[in-house]
């Protein structure tokens, strides 16, 4: 929660105009001298969740992950230091657009702690430069149980059948039949 909250309390310090690149990453533009805002953007994972994705931090990045698949959901914290990859700092756009790729082909997203999540442009670069799962939550919905089908009632059932030849003349006693079986509910006895 500590992070959504430092994610929220970026938002509304600055207001800077940003652009989505197409890989539906969106940066920030602001003078150099102001620390950056969140990197985020969404994707769908490869077991079809639908997720979106916010990194925050200056040496040390939190990349923050929540997807959402059906009535399940969960969420988990990456931490990396890109800096120790010498070509994050030649060109930091194209490194989240790769890291957003990573995240895309990952397997097993929020699940496997030694799995790294490292930009193409880093191979080389030191272990702590990739992303490595922090902590992840799962939230499973209480399964919906649908309410005891209602037991099945016999149309024709014989006190239903008797009462609508008593009240009813022939051409209308199939109908009684029904609208008796339906008021009753198969509780008469006859």
């Amino acid at each position: 929660h500590r992070f959504y909250s430092l994610l929220l309390l970026f938002r509304l310090t600055f207001h800077m105009s940003q652009h989505k690149d197409r890989s539906g990453v969106k940066v920030g533009r602001q003078p150099k001298s102001v620390p950056a805002q969140p990197i985020k953007g969404k994707l769908v994972a490869k077991d079809k969740s639908e997720c979106t994705w916010a990194a925050t931090g200056e040496d040390l990045f939190i990349l923050g992950v929540t997807c959402k698949k059906g009535d399940r959901s969960f969420s988990c914290e990456y931490a990396a230091k890109p800096s120790l990859c010498p070509q994050y700092a030649s060109d930091v756009k194209l490194y989240w657009k790769q890291i957003a790729r990573a995240l895309k082909k990952q397997r097993n997203l929020c699940q496997d702690h030694n799995a790294l999540v490292r930009a193409g442009m880093c191979r080389r670069a030191a272990r702590d430069a990739h992303f490595r799962l922090r902590n992840a939550q799962r939230k499973t919905a209480v399964p919906y149980t649908p309410p005891p089908a209602p037991r099945a009632v016999k149309s024709c059932q014989h006190g239903n059948k008797k009462l609508a030849e008593e009240y009813c003349n022939d051409s209308w006693s199939s109908f009684c039949t029904f609208f008796f079986t339906m008021v009753f509910a198969g509780r008469l006895e006859v």
